[in-house]
């Protein structure tokens, strides 16, 4: 049995980063991890503005700007045969004016690596959460299975940051109250060439259903269907997806024949939920597993890195101190619920004019509301920008203590 401060099950962006600024604080903590690495294909690989500011504020974002990535100042969309900038960041307030696309699991590797330099830091990969330990009502640990045998670690806090599928929350009994989404995307990869258009992350076609990200090489491309469909896709034939997908991809036709099977389409189920209440007595959620948010904007991962700087800001004084209650667990929902419900409703907004655009003949053909908006007025792409750049709500890494020396740091 090992008895630590802090435990974090998940390894994700919300996890690594909560034990990164947990053992900055002094803290010891481990993070648990069911996979044996951060190789996930098509995970969210947007870094918004918010976050790299965050890594700014840690002096770590030049040797993450350093890992093999693209930048996007702006964003764009194909609308009337034009191409039209959606959001522009080129005026906001931070470091860095730009959306950095960076494969994740380069930037989890880079923030276990950050971490593990503090002696107080701990990750424990395979390690699969199997029982939330519980006295007089409190969580009060985990149980995991591991490759060697069993893990109980005991805790003062219990933090599920283990994602949309949450084993954390779901053994919590947390109640998850849920918005749906009639969406699913269907992801694959097409090849990189010169003379293709100059977009880093773009909508092209007709009906905005074809999503495109410069991943350097390679297109990261996502075609929007509707829920439940896949099967019916696949049975109309890999030649007729290829056919469809290449009517609305601003990419020439026969760069689709690179989906040789269905084994080079992976399936995205879009999935908006939140759950009513994100704690309990030694135990907190945050990230996808407070909240699960649709792949519009690419806000999931950027929301859950400011959980995790607003939940250390909170949290770090009180677990250091031995001070921790109820009401700091509360303070942390509370500080992050208002951009959650914003964020969320913002894009079942989205979802729905997407919705009747469909379900109305004479406007089948027309951009989303917001896009016609945004055309007309440009200044509007601005807006925009801060709004995916930045979220309704920014959170600053706050210094209230001395830094815990790294291993190899030398003291003068």
């Amino acid at each position: 049995m090992t008895d630590r401060t802090c435990c974090i099950v998940g390894a994700g962006p919300a996890g690594l980063m909560l034990g990164l600024l947990l053992a900055r604080a002094g803290i010891d903590v481990t993070v648990v991890e069911k996979h044996s690495d951060f190789l996930r294909d098509f995970r969210g690989d947007t870094v918004h503005p918010s976050t790299l500011e965050v890594m700014h504020q840690l002096a770590l974002l030049d040797g993450l700007l350093k890992l093999p990535h693209t930048q996007a100042p702006r964003l764009h969309a194909e609308i009337g045969g034009k191409d039209v900038t959606l959001a522009d960041f080129s005026r906001l307030p931070t470091k860095c004016r730009f959306i950095a696309f960076l494969p994740q699991w380069d930037f989890l590797n880079y923030v276990a690596q950050e971490a593990a330099l503090f002696p107080n830091f701990q990750l424990v990969m395979q390690a699969a959460v199997t029982e939330l330990i519980e006295k007089a009502g409190r969580i009060v640990g985990i149980r995991a299975a591991t490759p060697t045998g069993d893990l109980q670690i005991r805790s003062t806090l219990v933090v599920g940051a283990d994602g949309r599928n949450s084993v954390v929350r779901d053994k919590a009994g947390l109640e998850i109250e849920r918005f749906g989404s009639p969406r699913s995307v269907l992801w694959m990869r097409l090849s990189h060439k010169p003379d293709d258009p100059p977009y880093v992350m773009g909508h092209g076609g007709p009906r905005q259903g074809f999503v495109m990200v410069d991943r350097g090489d390679y297109w990261q491309c996502g075609y929007v269907v509707g829920k439940g469909s896949f099967d019916d896709v696949k049975a109309a034939g890999l030649e007729a997806f290829r056919t469809t997908v290449a009517a609305i991809s601003p990419l020439p036709p026969e760069r689709m024949d690179e989906v040789r099977s269905w084994d080079d389409v992976h399936l995205l189920s879009v999935r908006i939920d939140r759950l009513k209440r994100w704690w309990r007595p030694g135990l907190l959620c945050i990230g996808d597993a407070a909240h699960a948010m649709s792949p519009i904007g690419g806000f999931g991962v950027n929301l859950a890195i400011q959980d995790a700087v607003a939940a250390a800001n909170i949290l770090a004084g009180p677990l250091r101190d031995g001070t921790l209650t109820d009401k700091h667990l509360i303070a942390v929902e509370a500080r992050r619920l208002f951009p959650t419900k914003a964020t969320q409703k913002l894009q079942l907004m989205m979802q729905r004019d997407r919705n009747n655009r469909e379900t109305a003949e004479k406007r089948r053909e027309g951009p989303p509301i917001f896009m016609r908006y945004i055309a007309r007025w440009p200044v509007l792409a601005h807006l925009a920008g801060r709004l995916v750049g930045l979220g309704f709500r920014s959170e600053c890494v706050q210094e209230r203590t001395l830094r815990t020396p790294r291993a190899g740091d030398v003291e003068s």
